[in-house]
């Protein structure tokens, strides 16, 4: 189904597996616009004070030669 107008940008929380972690969906317009490719790792840190998640690109790591 597809969302409305100005709808975009809300989404559900929704408990997986029975357990105690959630999952979101995020907009397939900004995966795209990111780069990021499915089973790709990404950091989620916690924004408590703003009460927010952040979700960035997870590091490479450079091997030293």
């Amino acid at each position: 189904m597809a969302l409305k107008q100005g709808e975009q940008n809300i989404r559900k929380l929704a408990k997986v597996g029975g357990g105690n972690t959630y999952s979101l969906t995020l907009p397939i317009e900004n995966v795209r616009e990111f780069g990021w490719k499915e089973g790709q790792k990404v950091v989620v840190k916690a924004d408590k004070k703003r009460k927010r998640f952040i979700v960035q690109d997870w590091p490479v790591s450079k091997v030293k030669k």
